[in-house]
């Protein structure tokens, strides 16, 4: 429901609750998709499988449907409540977690993740809109972040709780559960998270749903046909955004899925021990490369840079790319773990920006949509392939399990070269895009739309090439 007295862009004490409500439920999406990442070795020996199938768990099964439902669930974000779409969203993904757990065979095991998947889409095309109606334009990339924090705060967790839990049910070996009888340690992980999760989903209860800003306050959706012709006519903005910041999150799940195996092949450290130490690294540092890229996109904006988040990405390149060159050819895990603080930082720069840009440079009824478009491309190229291209590099280019350091460092570094072109290429009609939409309604809006010209009033100014 509404209520008038949240007001939609004051950065109120409860709009900061909202926010932080809806990063939980971030963080265990986040805790429910990364922790088969930890548990490649016990899933692979139990089912019998390979790298490249076990990828497929970690990526495709879960991108395929959570990118594809994205774009319609992102319509409804336009026009229904965000807040139960939330909800509903975040019982079926904890259901299906749980689910997870009770798999036998490898198919199943698939099934339960495309269903973790269905559920997941419903979060963030919803969330970043409520947001966006929280918050003014030179404040939603720091709450944005603050929200996306969620991606390390639940990746840490997932690895430091799951190492955690791992090192525990592993000294009791096989448990007797109720109902389900004997339970592998690894199953015993999802059990637990979708029981917490479903727990978690009655904090919505206190939730409510701001009032929406900018155009058709009457909660009428923007035809999905319009929303695709508007974003084709800013393509070259649209697509370098999109596709650069996907091909940083293909560096970013491509390591994450495999970073706790190059530590235990590599290194020989145990599942549990890279769990703790590997899951503080995310979560400490990633969470604070994403707060900080937030920020500092922010006070680039405030002084009238438009392109910030992409400047963002390109320092998120650098250090990811120049930071990997070094991770994995340290001879110790001590001195790996070391190197790999700047690399996480890097990565998390740019996606709290990223998804603030894309706010910015659509009309307010379209930024579901918009948005679950842009998770359609970093979902499907990032988590969909990202870990597979390093599972395929070792399995069929190196051939060796033992090669999988050199595989991270052939995939991540091209990864991150790609995403710095499309990123500078897509600077200069960005800052176009941007300052056409400022200039006029788009040609879809109604004559007398209200709120247009306040809306634009609220923009920082244009910035040139010069402003930084």
């Amino acid at each position: 429901m509404n209520d008038s007295r949240v007001p939609g862009t004051a950065t109120t004490t409860y709009a900061w609750v909202v926010v932080l409500i809806l990063m939980i439920a971030y963080v265990f999406s986040f805790i429910d998709r990364q922790i088969l990442n930890l548990l490649v070795g016990p899933i692979r020996r139990d089912l019998g499988i390979s790298d490249t199938q076990m990828s497929l768990l970690m990526g495709f099964s879960f991108a395929i449907f959570y990118s594809l439902l994205g774009i319609p669930l992102g319509r409804a974000a336009d026009s229904r409540s965000r807040r139960g779409l939330i909800a509903a969203g975040l019982i079926v993904w904890s259901l299906m977690t749980a689910l997870c757990g009770t798999a036998r065979h490898y198919w199943q095991l698939f099934l339960f993740r495309i269903g973790v998947g269905v559920g997941e889409a419903a979060l963030s095309p919803a969330a970043y809109s409520m947001i966006a109606d929280y918050f003014p334009p030179e404040r939603r990339a720091t709450a944005i972040s603050v929200y996306s924090a969620g991606i390390y705060v639940g990746s840490g967790l997932a690895f430091l709780l799951g190492g955690l839990v791992i090192h525990y049910v592993s000294a009791q070996g096989e448990l007797a559960l109720p109902l389900v009888g004997q339970t592998r340690p690894w199953q015993v992980v999802f059990y637990v998270l979708g029981i917490a999760g479903l727990l978690f989903s009655l904090a919505f209860l206190f939730v409510r749903e701001p009032p929406r800003q900018g155009l058709q306050a009457d909660h009428t959706a923007v035809p999905f046909g319009e929303v695709t012709a508007y974003l084709w006519r800013n393509r070259r903005a649209v697509l370098c955004h999109n596709l650069g910041f996907a091909m940083i999150a293909f560096c970013s799940y491509g390591a994450a899925a495999w970073i706790p195996s190059f530590y235990i092949r590599t290194h020989g450290w145990s599942a549990g021990s890279v769990g703790i130490v590997y899951g503080l690294v995310v979560m400490v540092f990633g969470t604070a490369g994403i707060v900080f890229g937030g920020r500092l996109a922010d006070r680039w904006l405030a002084r009238g840079v438009t392109d910030a988040a992409l400047r963002v990405g390109l320092w998120s390149c650098a250090g990811c790319g120049l930071g990997s060159l070094v991770y994995l050819t340290l001879p110790s895990a001590e001195l790996a773990t070391i190197a790999l603080v700047p690399v996480v930082f890097a990565l998390g720069l740019p996606f709290g920006a990223a998804p603030s840009a894309i706010q910015e440079l659509v009309p307010s009824p379209m930024r579901g949509q918009a948005t679950a478009i842009y998770l359609f491309v970093v979902n499907l190229v990032g988590l969909g392939i990202g870990p597979t291209a390093v599972a395929f590099v070792t399995d069929y280019v190196f051939g060796d399990d033992a090669a999988l350091r050199w595989s991270l460092l052939l995939v991540c570094g091209a990864a991150c070269l790609i995403a710095a072109a499309l990123l500078a290429a897509g600077r200069h009609p960005y800052r176009a895009a941007l300052a056409a939409l400022r200039a006029a309604p788009p040609a879809w809006a109604p004559s007398g739309t209200v709120n247009w010209d306040k809306e634009l009033r609220r923009q920082p100014p244009v910035a040139t090439d010069d402003a930084l």
